[in-house]
């Protein structure tokens, strides 16, 4: 079937490399270069510092960045968007900026097992800080979180959660909503890491229920370095700064100062415009495409991967036996075969998947393995590519010498 979408992204009409990692880093449309190289060329200069066109101009679009990011994630309000590197950093500005300053002594963060590591480390630091105590979801088999023990682990003592919206092995869709609903009923505030949903579905965070949002750029046909972190408007208010130093103030003296309103007293220094315009020609490319789009495209995929590899008999797909339940991400083992093996071999045949723990090492350790081979799968991948890859995940092992 022929995916027009191709002609947009010129990395993938280079050679004949299938591209399966998706969920680590999607490909760049054309679209999104020209912008950042309009950027470059014609506005290059610092926003919000200068009184000459270049400079408002690069303002202006920066700014409709803010605006076209408020959109996309349904945020009451422009200014509840903080842009950042990625959401690493937007899970660690909620950490510091936040955790560090209402947390206490005995409150309770609850997580999941199934966390990467970004959604996990800067809750195990605010937690030795401040003596709160990480409490565990543990998920069934397939990766799902049951109604039973996200009632059982969220209790008056919960002061935040902090959720991946779509698991980055098992891609499974956690079930935010209730989620939340549960915490906000406990008096706990929610977070949600959106790396791995925002590329693939409609969100919409006050339907969700979020107090914090998290996700990147780089994920979603954007540029690497830029993030973005959704949080309340009067959260934000109360929140200190995480960084200081230039642009985030409205006046300094010898001895003090007073920060800039939000959101630009998040933002220290000279911010990412370039790559924000990128972010911006991003996010309208993810709307004319269309999500409905995205997800039927993606199940197509993921069912013919799916179904390709359950009939190799020394495969082990973990998660769910429901390629819809996948958003895209399926990850296996070979028998026999170390992962990082399996991803080099076909490295030779000019394939591209992920190998190792994924910055997942407590949800390896529940699925009882040192590390999976993951393929993650976008709406520019072919069914040809999908077929090509089954057979050659079919000689692997063959080539490994089992």
């Amino acid at each position: 079937m022929t995916n027009a979408y191709r002609e947009d992204f010129p990395i993938l009409l280079q050679d004949d490399t299938i591209y399966f990692d998706n969920a680590a880093t999607s490909q760049r449309p054309r679209q999104v270069t020209e912008a950042m190289r309009y950027f470059d060329e014609n506005c290059n200069a610092n926003p919000m510092r200068g009184l000459y066109r270049w400079s408002i101009e690069a303002t202006e679009r920066y700014e409709q960045a803010r605006a076209d990011a408020a959109e996309l994630i349904g945020a009451a309000d422009s200014r509840e968007i903080v842009f950042t590197r990625n959401t690493t950093e937007s899970i660690n500005l909620a950490a510091y900026s936040w955790a560090l300053h209402n947390l206490k002594e005995g409150d309770e963060i609850v997580v999941s097992v199934m966390e990467h590591h970004s959604n996990l480390l800067p809750w195990q630091m605010a937690a030795r800080q401040t003596g709160a105590k990480l409490v565990f979801l543990e998920p069934e088999p397939d990766g799902t979180l049951t109604e039973q023990e996200i009632t059982s682990k969220i209790t008056e003592k919960t002061r935040l959660v902090a959720i991946g919206h779509v698991s980055n092995v098992m891609g499974v869709t956690n079930p935010v909503k209730l989620i939340a609903q549960t915490a906000h009923k406990a008096g706990a505030l929610v977070l949600v890491d959106g790396a791995q949903s925002t590329p693939h579905m409609q969100v919409n965070v006050q339907e969700l229920g979020a107090d914090f949002y998290a996700f990147s750029g780089h994920k979603m046909l954007g540029p690497m370095g830029i993030g973005v972190l959704y949080a309340r408007k009067e959260l934000l208010e109360e929140m200190p700064p995480f960084l200081s130093g230039g642009e985030m103030i409205e006046y300094v003296s010898r001895e003090s100062a007073t920060y800039a309103e939000i959101p630009h007293k998040f933002e220290a220094g000279t911010v990412n415009a370039s790559g924000a315009a990128g972010l911006s020609a991003a996010i309208r490319y993810l709307k004319n495409v269309g999500y409905d789009t995205i997800r039927e495209r993606e199940e197509c995929l993921t069912a013919r991967l799916m179904e390709g590899l359950r009939g190799l008999p020394y495969i082990t797909i973990y998660g769910s036996e429901d390629p819809k339940k996948h958003c895209g991400i399926v990850t296996f083992n070979i028998e026999g075969c170390h992962p990082h093996d399996v991803a080099s071999v076909l490295d030779t045949e000019n394939v591209a998947i992920r190998a190792g723990h994924h910055c997942a090492q407590p949800l390896m350790k529940f699925l009882g393995v040192g590390s999976t081979a993951r393929a993650s799968l976008y709406f520019y991948n072919t069914e040809e590519e999908v077929d090509r890859f089954v057979e050659k995940i079919g000689k692997v092992r063959g080539w490994l010498g089992y």
